[in-house]
């Protein structure tokens, strides 16, 4: 899967994209990449938040469909993380 942070989530992260695997989560959801992307990140925003808590308040995109947590992946999906935008 590629992974694609935008904004805050790529303060947080420390770079604009990465790759996973399914076999690298626990489950096949989007909730086990979030959390893994969480363990795996360490780095913090300026305002000194992690991944794991910029990712709390962020939308997700699998392949440019707005998706929830219990969401199953598969293989070959984008993945964008999507932090709150300021304005409209």
């Amino acid at each position: 899967m590629q992974i694609h942070f935008f904004a805050a989530a790529r303060a947080a992260s420390g770079v604009a994209e990465t790759q996973v695997s399914l076999t690298d989560l626990a489950e096949p959801t989007l909730r086990a990449l979030v959390e893994k992307l969480g363990e795996e990140f360490t780095g913090k925003t300026a305002s000194g938040m992690t991944l794991a808590q910029v990712m709390h308040q962020c939308s997700f995109l699998i392949d440019g469909t707005r998706s929830e947590l219990d969401t199953v992946l598969t293989e070959n999906v984008r993945v964008d993380v999507l932090p709150p935008f300021a304005g409209g």
